[in-house]
């Protein structure tokens, strides 16, 4: 919790009544390894932090899942406009590893509010970072190569590669696993030269 905790303060500094209804009001679950914990067609009523772990976000497209994002420690998961609006989530979210999540729930949050006004920040905080997320992968997606949303991903996040199955990078770098080998053998060869 002091990690969730660290993360708020960075953004506004916490009385001690506050940081207390958050310890009162926030719930811990842990994942296991390849656990999916929520899935499309509900509604979203939670937004998550990662305090350990990975989390991957995908669509299932026509049968076949298509990993849009992941998300590590510090790191907040809403399923933004499912939560806002009251609507069905596309998305799906699975532990890549065993991962613990603090959990805010929506009737949560607005209790926290009652408690402090300012703790709206907390939804703020969360659905800002999934739009900044997503901008960012519209803009990978518009303006670099295969190549370059690689050598993105690897100065950006490199131990993604150590953490998460190199089909799933493949499917978030949007190429095949063969083409992710490719692309690796070239950045390699060019860099040993």
């Amino acid at each position: 919790m002091h990690q969730l905790i660290q993360h708020i303060e960075q953004y506004i500094k916490l009385e001690e009544f506050e940081k207390n209804s958050i310890y009162n009001l926030v719930n811990k679950s842990s994942f296991k390894r390849n656990e999916t914990f929520f899935t499309e067609g509900k509604i979203s009523r939670e937004i998550y932090f990662v305090a350990k772990g990975c989390v991957r976000l995908y669509y299932l497209n026509e049968g076949n899942d298509k990993t849009a994002f992941f998300y590590t420690e510090g790191q907040f998961i809403c399923a933004g406009e499912s939560f806002t609006y009251s609507v069905p989530a596309k998305e799906n979210y699975q532990a890549i590893e065993d991962s613990e999540l603090y959990i805010l729930i929506k009737d949560h949050i607005d209790r926290l509010m009652e408690i402090s006004p300012r703790l709206e920040v907390l939804a703020r905080i969360a659905t800002e970072n999934e739009l900044i997320v997503c901008q960012n992968i519209i803009a990978s997606f518009v303006t670099k190569s295969a190549e370059e949303r690689y050598l993105e991903l690897l100065e950006k996040n490199g131990e993604l590669f150590h953490r998460v199955p190199q089909q799933y990078i493949a499917s978030f770098l949007g190429i095949s696993p063969e083409t992710l080998s490719r692309i690796k053998r070239r950045v390699l060869k060019k860099r040993g030269s």
